[in-house]
C-alpha cells in the first residue's frame, strides 16, 4: 500500500491477539497513537471482535526512520461487552493483510457503535480505573 493514496475505504476486524501484537507493534515502533498492551490483554473480551477504520495517514517528521503511518479508530469490545472507541496507529504493511468486515450492513453496524461509544479514557474514568492506558 503506497501511502501517497487515499486512506483505505475498508474497515478490518481482528480478533484479541491480533490486537495485541499490533499494540506492541505500535510500541516498539514509538508510534505516537496505542494503547498499553497491559490494558487490552486486562479488559478486552478474549474472544471479542475488533475493529480498525482508517481514518488518516500521520507521519513523524522529526523521527524519518518511521514510515508514513495509518492512524485508525479502533473499536474494542471489552470483557463486560461493551464498545470503547480508541485510536491506533499501523505502518500500511501491518494494515494490509488483516481481514476486511464482511459486508456493508457489518460495516454500518462498526459506524454507528464508533459514533456512540465513549473513547477509552471516559470509560475510565466513568468505571473509576484512572488513565492507566497509554492514550
Amino acid at each position: 500500500m503506497n501511502s501517497d493514496q487515499p486512506v483505505p475505504r475498508e474497515v478490518k476486524v481482528i480478533d484479541t491477539a491480533s490486537l495485541l501484537r499490533l499494540e506492541e507493534r505500535a510500541g516498539e515502533l514509538g508510534l505516537n497513537q496505542r494503547l498499553d498492551p497491559g490494558w487490552v490483554m486486562a479488559n478486552a473480551a478474549p474472544d471479542g471482535a475488533h475493529y480498525l477504520w482508517p481514518a488518516l495517514w500521520n507521519s513523524t517528521p522529526h523521527r524519518p526512520a518511521i514510515p508514513r503511518q495509518l492512524r485508525c479508530e479502533l473499536l474494542i469490545t471489552l470483557r463486560a461487552g461493551v464498545h470503547v472507541m480508541g485510536l491506533l496507529d499501523l505502518l500500511p504493511e501491518d494494515f494490509t493483510p488483516l481481514p476486511r468486515v464482511t459486508s456493508r450492513d457489518e460495516g454500518m453496524q462498526v459506524s454507528r457503535l464508533l459514533d456512540r461509544a465513549p473513547s477509552v479514557r471516559e470509560w475510565l474514568l466513568k468505571e473509576g480505573g484512572g488513565s492507566s492506558a497509554r492514550l
